[in-house]
Order: structure tokens, then C-alpha cells, then sequence
């Protein structure tokens, strides 16, 4: 059954998150407009730089980091922006830093991508402009291409369903029959991919649309996203998809490799970081769309693993690609090991590869905060147990945790009338607590709670383990955490200007230098863990809140062919190479170094 999301004037983050929600305002992310030219200069507000995904890019996240963070100077740049785009609409509705005698080549996902920004904004801000402004936009876009002046290509054609985030408002505010048949429009002329998963079982070395991985985390939601407009019995085609990646191109962290197509199995190819935080949005919206246990676990699991793992403590530099294996960040001299990205796309920096991480990436944590808490028929659902505020009309209910790193949840409800609270458990859930009492770990607790003050604390334990991967590895899992052997590194700083793009501290590239030992494999002995605190920065890489200590022993692993960088895909498996070690796994979100599968010696 389908749950409504609440805005951020409802729902503010709170403890770890809100602090990593300030880290990413001091950052990169908060400071875009000022020191990035496609952003601060851009056709979209009058400049002469990038005119397409940029600014629409930066400011679905930007716009609910503002707000969120109740930031009074974000809210009034996000404004800025949002008063420049609108003033540029054209009378027949177009939209987009486009001539007319050029819209016919203009790409429209811009379209999609800003009428879905447009709708954030809405919620967020509440701005009265913004409904009539989507419906002029759409009634144009539905328009030019009933009447064949336009069609949907490359980019549109692979993400049409990102128009139906506008849709779905301008059904409910406007309902007319055009809305749902702009919706046919674009499915209709829109990629089906599951026409093409037998090209996801064999990654070759070859740029297609239809392998391209940020076009991967996107599509999983769109049968979610374009039901409630076009009708018709759901049937989880999410599912049946992401079988088919994780089968052939999962990993340890639940993304799929694709650097920048699908890469297969091996824990040395990347994963774009574009991708992250849209498969991120993608199982957002499935479990808003079905309330189905299974989405919100993967999005855990890519929230505090893959997310944190390729940005740096400050936030200033971001990866376009990580590896599940990653024991130096350096630019290759020679051949890029990627199969479709250069050679610097595993730096962490300003715009490492392409730029279009460095204006998505900051929709990964406003989003997962907005996630927190969602509604099903009244009933106040638990999502995703990160510590937030959620405040109603006659209800206040307050999560305080460091939830993953801790087990403990404390709600605090403040209710005027009866409140339904239902806590969502995950399926990894041992020796489950309610205020002391042993509980059935049924996937979910629900409070029926009179009108008062009321505070519940749930507790569990999470067991960790060895978890097989293909080729004979394995990784180390504890609830939804996945732990890395850390290698340690010296920052080697870049600062140059490229094509007009200047690098300069502190939004300027760093190679990560390894320099500790990594040719290592588990032993299978006892994991124990230990607690060290959550730091002000919560994914901290120099001091992890949390670890297992475990034992290690040296093997054969050689570099890669062709690499003095990049350890080899598969170690020698001829046992060890010399004595065993104690050493402390960390999370990997906080290992920006690191070997994550092993084999077990």
C-alpha cells in the first residue's frame, strides 16, 4: 500500500545526520554557486556556461539541504535560481535556455530533470508559483510531442519515467486527460529495459544507454513512479531487474559496478557515483510506492556504506568512481582500467572524469532524511531509523540514535489525539527489546498510543559474518554495514585549471597515495567488535565510530596486468604467504582505502 512522504517543514534530521547535513552545507554541495562556473554561470540563470543537467542537478539537492537545515541564505540562493529559471519561460510554456529553431536537437531530459526539481521545490518551499509554472511547462512539453516536433532521444528516451515525479503533482492538483496522456507519450517513446537484460550478463568495454549505470539506479523505480498516473496492476518489475544486475554485476555494498557502463563482478571495476545516489532516490520511492521491507534494507545498505565511501571526510571532494578493493587512488599514466572512464576518474576531487557528480551527488543525504518517517492511512511509519523530528499538528515524534553504529532506538511521542506508531525492523534483527521486553522480530512494531507523552526504546543486536562473493571471496557484514581492511594513505594535492575549470583548495583534486600492506585474507576466526564513539563526523575515516577486530594473514596477491596501482582482480589462492596478524576492519563508508573482498585462507 502506498505511503506518503513528508516534507522537510514536517521532518528535520537530528543527532549524526543533521551533523553530516552541515558538513555537506560547508562543502562542496553548499558552496557550488560560488566557486563552480556551470553552476554560477549557467545559461539557466542568464550566464553563457552549461544549459541542461547542471544547475537542475545541483539544486535537487541543494533546495532540500536549505530547507532542512531551515538555512535562511541557501533558502534564498535556492530562490535565486528557481526566480531566474521561471523569468526565462517562454509564452507557449518551454522552459529550458533553449532558441526555438533549436528545441528539436535540445535533449529534453532537461525537461524531466527540472520539472522533477521544480516539484521539490513545491514541497519544500510551499511557493504558490510552482504548480501553474510545472503545468505550463508540461502542457508545452505534452504538446511538441503529440505533434511530432520533438521526440524523446538518448538521455530522455532513458529516463522518461523521471517525468512522472511532476506528473503524479499535477494529477492531483489539475487532473486533466492530457497529464495521463503525456505519461503514455513517454513510455511509449521512452526505453524498456527489460527488453535489454541479456546485455547486462555479459559487460563489455562498449558505451550504450541501455548499460549506462546511472540509467541502472534510475529505472528500478520506474514502474513505481508511473503507476499511479497510467494505471495498471504493478508487478514489481523492480525486482526482476535488480535480479538480474546483482546477479552479474553486484557488489559487496548492494550497488552495481559501472565505470560507466555495467562492469560485471569484479571487485576492482568502479561504480559512478551519480549512480549511488540515484538507485539511492530509486529505493526511496519503491518503498513509498509498495511499503516493501526489502527496499528500505537495500537502501540502508547503500546509504551507510557506498555513499559516505566516495566522498571525503569534509565533503570538498567527491569520486566519480569507487572499487570495492581499492588500494590507491592515482591517476593511470597509461590505459584507464575503467571500461568507459578516463584515467582520473577514482580521484577524489572537483570533478574527477565529468562533472555530473559534482552537481548530483548532494541529493544522497537531504534525500535518505526525508526518508526517515513516512505515512500509510494516518499511520506514522519508521522508514529508515536515522535520529529526526518528526512534527504534526497534535504530534511531535522525536528518534534519537547512532543507529547504524549502535542498536539502540529512543522515540519520544508527544500526542494530542490517539497515534498509530509502526517501527519497520530489520530482517537482520537479533534478540529484539521493546523498553526492556523480549520481542518477535515480525519485520515491524506497532504502538497503538492514547493521547500523551510516551517514550519507547527498541533494542536489538546485529551478529556479523562472513558473506560469500563471487570467485571464491568474501566480505564482512554486520547489520548494514560492510566492513573494510583500511589501507592507510598520504593526500597528494592537485591544484591546476583545465578547460576553464579551476581547481584551487579547497575545492581542488587529491590522489589518495596508499601506503600500508593489502595483500591480506580473512582467516574466518571470531569477529569482535568495538565502539568508539560517533565523532562529529559520523563516517569519519581517521576516527571510525565503530570496528572488528579480526584476524589476518598475509597472502599472494599480485597487482593487476598492465597496473602498480590496482591490486589484481583475484589473489593467487595458494595459501598463506606468512603469519597471521590482528588487525581492525572499519566500516567501509569510512575506509576511503581499501580491501572489502578477501578470500578466506
Amino acid at each position: 500500500m502506498k505511503l506518503e512522504m513528508f516534507t522537510s517543514k514536517e521532518l528535520k534530521p537530528a543527532g549524526w545526520l543533521r551533523r553530516q547535513l552541515e558538513i555537506q552545507a560547508k562543502g562542496l554541495s553548499g558552496n557550488l554557486d560560488k566557486v563552480w562556473r556551470d553552476v554560477r554561470d549557467s545559461a539557466w540563470i542568464g550566464g553563457d556556461a552549461d544549459g541542461w543537467e547542471r544547475v537542475p542537478y545541483w539544486l535537487d539537492g541543494f533546495i532540500p539541504l536549505a530547507y532542512l537545515l531551515e538555512d535562511g541564505d541557501m533558502i534564498a540562493r535556492a530562490k535565486k535560481y528557481i526566480d531566474a529559471i521561471i523569468s526565462g519561460q517562454q509564452a507557449d510554456g518551454w522552459i529550458c535556455p533553449c532558441k526555438e529553431e533549436d528545441r528539436a536537437g535540445y535533449d529534453t531530459w532537461a525537461v524531466l530533470l527540472l520539472t522533477k526539481v521544480l516539484t521539490v521545490y513545491y514541497e519544500c518551499s510551499g511557493d504558490s508559483r510552482i504548480p501553474e509554472i510545472i503545468y505550463r511547462t508540461m502542457k508545452n512539453y505534452y504538446d511538441l510531442l503529440k505533434s511530432g516536433k520533438i521526440h524523446l532521444f538518448n538521455w530522455g528516451k532513458a529516463r522518461w519515467f523521471e517525468g512522472f515525479i511532476a506528473l503524479e503533482l499535477l494529477s492531483k492538483h489539475y487532473g486533466e486527460a492530457w497529464i495521463a496522456e503525456l505519461g503514455a507519450i513517454l513510455k511509449e517513446q521512452g526505453t524498456n529495459y527489460a527488453d535489454y537484460t541479456e546485455n547486462w550478463k555479459r559487460p563489455l568495454n562498449k558505451w550504450t544507454f541501455e548499460t549506462h549505470i546511472v540509467n541502472m539506479g534510475m529505472m528500478l523505480k520506474s514502474e513505481a513512479v508511473s503507476q499511479s498516473v497510467l494505471g495498471g496492476e504493478y508487478t514489481d518489475l523492480a525486482e526482476k531487474l535488480h535480479d538480474v544486475l546483482s546477479a552479474y554485476n553486484g557488489t559487496a555494498v548492494g550497488l552495481f559496478t559501472g565505470d560507466e557502463c555495467l562492469s560485471g563482478l569484479s571487485p576492482i571495476q568502479g561504480t559512478e557515483l551519480c549512480a549511488v545516489v540515484e538507485q539511492m532516490y530509486s529505493y526511496e520511492l519503491l518503498y513509498a510506492a509498495t511499503g516493501e521491507a526489502k527496499w528500505a534494507e537495500r537502501l540502508e545498505l547503500l546509504a551507510f556504506n557506498a555513499l559516505p565511501a566516495t566522498i571525503s571526510d569534509d565533503m570538498w571532494a567527491h569520486q566519480y568512481d569507487q572499487q570495492a578493493n581499492q588500494i590507491s587512488c592515482e591517476r593511470f599514466p597509461g590505459k584507464s582500467l575503467f571500461r568507459t572512464n578516463g584515467p582520473e576518474s577514482h580521484l577524489f576531487g572537483l570533478e574527477p572524469n565529468y562533472g555530473c557528480c559534482t552537481a548530483n551527488f548532494n541529493q544522497g543525504w537531504p534525500k535518505l532524511a526525508l526518508s526517515a518517517f513516512m505515512q500509510r492511512e494516518g499511520r506514522i511509519v519508521s522508514v529508515v531509523p536515522v535520529p529526526s523530528v518528526l512534527t504534526l499538528p497534535g504530534l511531535r515524534v522525536e528518534l534519537a540514535t547512532d543507529y547504524p553504529f549502535e542498536n539502540r532506538l529512543e522515540y519520544k511521542v508527544s500526542a494530542e489525539a490517539k497515534t498509530e506508531l509502526c517501527v519497520r525492523i530489520p530482517g537482520f534483527a537479533k534478540d529484539l527489546t521493546v523498553n526492556g521486553e523480549a520481542k518477535e522480530n515480525s519485520g515491524e512494531l506497532l504502538f497503538c498510543l492514547e493521547a500523551g507523552e510516551h517514550s519507547i526504546t527498541v533494542e536489538f543486536s546485529t551478529e556479523a559474518t562472513y558473506v560469500a562473493r563471487p570467485n571464491r571471496l568474501f566480505c564482512v557484514k554486520k547489520g548494514s554495514l560492510v566492513y573494510a581492511l583500511p589501507i592507510k594513505y598520504e593526500k597528494r594535492m592537485l591544484e591546476y585549471e583545465r578547460d576553464g575549470v579551476e581547481r584551487k583548495f579547497p575545492y581542488c583534486d587529491y590522489e589518495y597515495v596508499g601506503t600500508s600492506p593489502w595483500r591480506y585474507g580473512l582467516t574466518g576466526g571470531e569477529l569482535k567488535p568495538v565502539f568508539h564513539g560517533v565523532d562529529e563526523i559520523p563516517f569519519s575515516s581517521e576516527k571510525p565510530p565503530v570496528g572488528l577486530v579480526a584476524e589476518v594473514c598475509p597472502v599472494n596477491w599480485e597487482f593487476e596486468d598492465g597496473y602498480d596501482t590496482v591490486c589484481a582482480k583475484l589473489p593467487a589462492f595458494d595459501g598463506y604467504a606468512g603469519e597471521k596478524e590482528t588487525v581492525e576492519l572499519i566500516p567501509y563508508g569510512c575506509a576511503k582505502l581499501r580491501m572489502t573482498e578477501m578470500p578466506i585462507v
